[in-house]
């Protein structure tokens, strides 16, 4: 089965629990606008492209982590649009989650898709419960305070912000979940896998400061321009393009770098960083950057 296809099956199965008798139908309609179409989905298909490369003897639990981390992720976008925030009015070239339902359905769908996740992971790893208590904490921990991506979002609101805790928090903890959770799915060492998800998820941070400033609205799918706008933290505010860029190619061999040398699968996660980099820099952002 596609990767892709896999994926999105596990959400679908994951999306049942929403319509069902007596559930209100607005909310699960939202919860599946945040979650569908959905963007590249690369933090579900690194989760589960560690997962085979630790054996996924559990493919129940290795999809449950995948849905898991796309939730949270979905989830910390609708927050982020909200007008208390971004006040953004499309996502992922639809409309937004607010923009679409109003604010309070738009507050109750990340809060939705938050338990969702949790409550899907509990489901998938029933049938291995000695990890089951593992893949809980680490997603917890990748959400919550005090490095998770709410923490990440609550930097925006401090007077003074450290850029590298602020980017590992608000996109590096999910990237970190992603790959140390897609190991213990499959019984494997998540330490082993902890720099691989922190060098891309700063790698995605500094990307996506990068195009905020260079790539057109409509290519992104969402406004640009917001990191300025909002006198929010950013590696082009604080290093310049060419630096940023620099940057940004430096995490990306790193994290190349730490994929365990007797991983079976090693050339198979090479191969998706570096087909996911393509999209991380396009052409254009190269050209401006030289």
């Amino acid at each position: 089965m596609d990767v892709r296809q896999r994926i999105d099956e596990a959400m679908e199965r994951a999306m049942a629990r929403t319509k069902v008798p007596g559930a209100p139908p607005l909310l699960a309609e939202a919860m599946r606008h945040a979650l569908f179409p959905g963007g590249g989905r690369f933090r579900p298909r690194l989760s589960l492209a560690v997962a085979a490369a630790c054996g996924d003897d559990a493919p129940a639990a290795s999809d449950a982590v995948a849905v898991a981390i796309e939730m949270m992720h979905c989830a910390s976008l609708v927050h982020d649009d909200l007008p208390c925030f971004d006040d953004a009015e499309t996502r992922r070239g639809q409309t937004s989650v607010h923009a679409k339902y109003g604010e309070p359905l738009a507050v109750l769908t990340g809060d939705g898709l938050i338990v969702l996740a949790f409550q899907t992971v509990v489901a998938g790893a029933a049938a291995v419960p000695d990890r089951m208590v593992r893949l809980l904490d680490l997603i917890g921990e990748a959400v919550g305070t005090p490095r998770g991506i709410i923490a990440g979002q609550a930097w925006e609101s401090e007077p003074e912000v450290d850029l590298a805790a602020y980017q590992r928090a608000k996109t590096g903890a999910l990237f970190s979940a992603a790959t140390m959770a897609g190991a213990v799915a499959a019984g494997g060492d998540p330490e082993a896998w902890r720099r691989l998800g922190e060098s891309i998820g700063e790698a995605y941070q500094v990307a996506d400061d990068l195009r905020d400033v260079v790539v057109d609205p409509d290519e992104m799918g969402k406004p640009g321009g917001q990191d300025a706008a909002l006198g929010r933290p950013s590696a082009v505010a604080e290093l310049g393009l060419k630096g940023a860029v620099k940057r940004l190619e430096g995490l990306l061999a790193d994290g190349v770098s730490s994929i365990p040398r007797d991983c079976k699968g090693r050339e198979m996660l090479r191969d998706l960083i570096l087909k996911e980099a393509q999209r991380f820099l396009p052409k254009d952002l190269a050209k401006n950057a030289a």
